[in-house]
């Protein structure tokens, strides 16, 4: 029995919009609104030596508003100061490079409302997290101020009172009206009525406000602090109420057992809510608070799956409904393990934050960096600031927690895609405006809208390298020299023989994954599917099947070479899951050089062949500028493995080899154009010119 209810489980809609938040098309945004306000920063040159944090196309995204009275929605001092910092949702560029704010959905001149609203309690609560983190780290007042009224903003949409009292919601009106029921519909319907998203930031961004106003000095800040603190205890019952009242149940999805006590039923979202809570109970030590923190860091270790060899390579999944699907957006959940670890000192945490950040990022950056969605293949291509910031922001936390200071230079790898390691090759982040771009798609189209959302993950991502100088040095090495990892081969591509057809599904989305092409080949008893290939190197494959209870089996081979059989019918019933059967990546055992072509032949049953991915035992990424260079590589072999790579520049290249838990296994500097690496089997190098 699925033991969450429907109101807040993320529909098949839903998901898949959210994959497709990044698309690289100005139509994504709300196009054609009327009575939005132009004038954004103009450009200007920036210098070397400035900090990259910029906070001015932030600043002029947000706004004040004095809202009308609505029952159960108050903030601290309303009747003394009534207008509140908001911030508007979009920034849509125009055809002169000016820049006007928008809201979301479709907007109604006579009315001067949005379907879902011009502000928002997701991207208040985390402008507030950049201005608590500038204040902190500069000791701007400018930045407290704005802080101020952002959290001043953010409580106001938390609800005080009755049954869903701490639960937030998500949209409000230029006039400062709530809209609890937005168009597009959202789940949860009202947005305060359960757990969500903007639950889980806004514990994020209380819990770094109290910490922030309560180390402050000042009186007055002192007491804004006690007020964060009752709104964060009143979120932390509503978690309790609607999260935790779940607390050691299990769901079964697909025969694994997954937590059932995550907010919004994801690592994600919980994640965001551990960096909160961490600081929270860092600053004043409340035990109520602990004890959230950790059940709710206890449920997101659980989500980590795979080995440095199988899918999805030590990753913390974010969804607890799919075993099949990771995506980069919202990926901070091995920052918050790293944060709870700190505070509540449990290893399990620290394990899971390191097998992300350095068994399964170093993969993710060499692939083609932070996509929206591995479904299980690398179907969604788009990139965006979220995605990118939340790889280096994780990376950063874990080399803290850990003391793995290698990881720091691959954050600085991570964070270089700001600067021109995407595809699209350019920066996505204009330090002279502030301006982060909203995304890039897999063939190099950029976004150049610029809204709160992208806004936000940028500066998180300026004030760690501001803060961090070697990282940031790092990240300017941004261009591209080489990459060289997985090749996807569509089943659906190869040449049928005997009992094998095309299988074209309804939907391409499963509800809980994506066949990648849209189409896979099903194989009868003896039927066979011929993939071409290009396999000059030692190469691991692992083919992307349908498993369903009952199904049969596929055999790979390459020539008279047997590389290992698939049992589809290996997986559990459905159980929970929104979908049945699972699209899922398996590793075969034996590895593959020098051929052309690989067969996959039904040896009982009925089998379903999505895909095929075909991974160089040894893969690596060469980055360059500013008269240095870096590479990044990663191994997959079930031994060690020698490998040599180019890496541009003259003087030394210092190598360092890390575990799959980033810990530094061997060094040795070089002086050679090309360096040899020899990596332990699942390890990972790092080498700097």
């Amino acid at each position: 029995m699925n033991l969450r209810t429907a109101p807040h489980v993320r529909t098949a809609q839903q998901v898949r919009r959210k994959l497709l938040t990044g698309i690289a098309v100005a139509a994504v945004l709300a196009v054609g609104a009327v009575g939005a306000i132009a004038g954004s920063p103009a450009t200007a040159p920036a210098r070397a030596a400035e900090p990259l944090t910029n906070l001015a196309h932030l600043d002029w995204l947000r706004d004040v508003v004095a809202p009308p009275r609505q029952a159960r929605h108050s903030t601290y001092r309303l009747a003394e100061e009534p207008d509140l910092g908001v911030l508007w949702t979009y920034a849509d560029r125009q055809a002169d490079g000016t820049y006007k704010r928008i809201g979301g959905g479709t907007y109604d001149p006579a009315t001067d409302t949005y379907g879902q609203g011009a502000y928002n309690a997701d991207d208040i609560s985390r402008a507030a997290v950049v201005y608590l983190r500038h204040w902190r780290q500069t000791g701007a007042t400018s930045s407290r101020d704005a802080a101020y009224d952002l959290l001043r903003g953010l409580t106001y949409l938390q609800t005080e009172t009755g049954p869903d009292a701490g639960n937030v919601v998500l949209w409000m009106q230029p006039d400062g009206t709530l809209n609890p029921s937005a168009e597009p519909k959202e789940e949860p319907d009202p947005s305060d009525s359960a757990d969500s998203y903007w639950l889980a930031r806004t514990l994020w961004a209380l819990g770094e406000g109290y910490a922030a106003f309560e180390g402050s000095d000042d009186q007055e800040d002192s007491a804004f602090a006690a007020f964060l603190r009752d709104r964060l205890e009143l979120a932390l019952d509503a978690v309790d109420r609607e999260v935790l009242n779940h607390h050691g149940d299990w769901l079964d999805i697909d025969g694994t057992r997954v937590p059932a006590w995550l907010i919004a039923d994801g690592a994600d979202a919980t994640g965001e809510a551990l960096l909160g809570l961490s600081a929270y109970v860092r600053a004043s030590g409340d035990p109520h608070a602990r004890r959230v923190l950790a059940k709710l860091a206890e449920g997101v270790a659980a989500m980590r799956a795979g080995t440095p060899r199988t899918w999805p390579y030590g990753a913390v999944l974010p969804w607890s409904l799919s075993r099949a699907v990771w995506h980069a957006w919202g990926g901070l959940a091995p920052a918050g393990l790293a944060q709870a670890y700190d505070v509540l000192g449990e290893k399990r945490l620290r394990d899971a934050a390191l097998s992300d950040t350095a068994s399964f990022t170093p993969h993710l950056l060499i692939a083609a960096g932070p996509q929206n969605g591995w479904l299980p293949t690398p179907a969604d291509h788009v990139q965006i600031a979220y995605g990118a910031e939340s790889r280096v922001g994780s990376l950063l936390a874990a080399a803290d927690a850990g003391r793995r200071a290698a990881l720091r230079t691959v954050a600085g790898v991570a964070a270089a895609w700001f600067f021109g390691n995407n595809p699209a090759g350019t920066p996505m982040y204009d330090q002279a405006t502030g301006r982060t771009f909203d995304g890039v798609d897999g063939t190099g189209t950029v976004n150049r809208n610029s809204g709160a959302e992208s806004s936000i993950h940028g500066l998180l991502a300026m004030l760690a390298l501001d803060a961090a100088p070697g990282v940031a040095a790092v990240a300017r090495s941004a261009d591209v020299a080489e990459r060289h990892t997985w090749q996807l081969v569509e089943a659906e591509s190869g040449v049928l023989a005997g009992d094998a057809s095309r299988h074209e599904p309804a939907e391409a989305w499963t509800g809980e994954s994506l066949w990648s092409g849209g189409a896979g080949v099903r194989l009868g008893q003896g039927g066979s599917v011929t993939l071409d290939v290009a396999i000059t190197e030692p190469s691991v494959l692992m083919p992307v099947v349908e498993l369903t209870p009952g199904a049969g089996a596929s055999s790979w081979g390459a020539g008279a070479s047997d590389l290992g059989t698939v049992d589809h019918g290996k997986v559990g019933a459905q159980g929970d899951s929104p979908a049945p059967g699972l699209l899922a990546v398996r590793t075969l055992p034996r590895t593959v050089d020098k051929v052309t072509t690989v067969t996959a032949t039904g040896a009982h049953g009925s089998a379903l062949v999505d895909a095929l991915l075909v991974q160089p035992e040894v893969e690596h990424l060469v980055v360059e500028g500013e008269g240095h260079a870096t590479a990044l590589l990663r191994s997959f072999a079930s031994g060690t493995r020698t490998t040599t790579v180019k890496v541009p520049g003259s003087g030394t290249a210092a190598v360092t080899v890390l575990d799959e838990t980033g810990r530094t296994v061997r060094t040795h500097t070089t002086a050679d154009a090309t360096v040899e690496v020899t990596l332990p089997a699942g390890c990972s190098a790092v080498i700097r010119r």
